[in-house]
C-alpha cells in the first residue's frame, strides 16, 4: 500500500484558516515545543468565538484537513446552491441530522450550504423542531464566519447575505 503524497500548504502567523470541525480560526504562531522528548513544530490557531486554542503539528496538517480560506469562486458557488431547491431524503431524522452534521464538519463550504438549504424555513421558524433549528444555526453560524473572513465584512453582514440569497 502506498500513501499518497499531499501537496505541502504552507500557513503564516496573523492569516486565517479553515479547520474543519471547528470552523475559522486565525494563526497566531508557528512555533516549536518540546514534546515526549522530541521537538514538534506546532501550527498554533485560536478560535475567538469558542475561546480555543488549537496546537497541530505541521506534519499532521493534511492529516486533519486544515485549509487556507475558500477562494470567491467556491463562496459564489456555494451562495449559488443556497438558491436551489432543497432536497430532503425520505429517511428518519437522527440518520439526516448525522449525514448533516457530517457535512457541516467536512468544512467544505458547498456542503454546509446544501445543509442551510434544505432545513431553511422562510415563512415559519417554529415549523422547526429543536435540533432541526439547531443545526441549521450552526451551519449558517459557520459559512457566514467564512464569507466575513473572505469578502472581508463582519458577520451581520454575511449572515445578511445569505438570509437575502435564501429569500430568492
Amino acid at each position: 500500500m502506498s500513501l499518497k503524497k499531499l501537496p505541502s500548504i504552507s500557513f503564516n502567523t496573523g492569516e486565517y484558516v479553515v479547520y474543519p470541525t471547528h470552523g475559522v480560526g486565525k494563526v497566531s504562531d508557528i512555533t516549536k515545543q518540546n514534546i515526549a522528548g522530541s521537538e514538534l513544530e506546532l501550527l498554533v490557531v485560536n478560535f475567538d468565538k469558542d475561546k480555543m486554542t488549537l496546537r497541530i503539528p505541521t506534519a499532521k496538517i493534511q492529516h486533519v484537513g486544515l485549509r487556507k480560506i475558500s477562494d470567491e469562486k467556491t463562496i459564489n458557488e456555494a451562495l449559488t446552491t443556497l438558491q436551489g431547491k432543497a432536497k430532503i431524503k425520505k429517511v428518519m431524522w437522527s440518520r439526516r441530522a448525522q449525514e448533516y452534521e457530517n457535512k457541516i464538519n467536512s468544512g467544505n463550504p458547498v456542503a454546509i450550504a446544501e445543509v442551510i438549504r434544505d432545513l431553511y424555513r422562510n415563512d415559519n421558524i417554529a415549523d422547526q423542531s429543536y435540533s432541526e433549528r439547531q443545526i441549521y444555526e450552526h451551519a449558517v453560524e459557520r459559512l457566514a464566519s467564512e464569507i466575513s473572513v473572505c469578502n472581508n465584512c463582519s458577520m451581520e453582514e454575511a449572515n445578511k447575505k445569505l438570509t437575502d440569497m435564501l429569500a430568492k
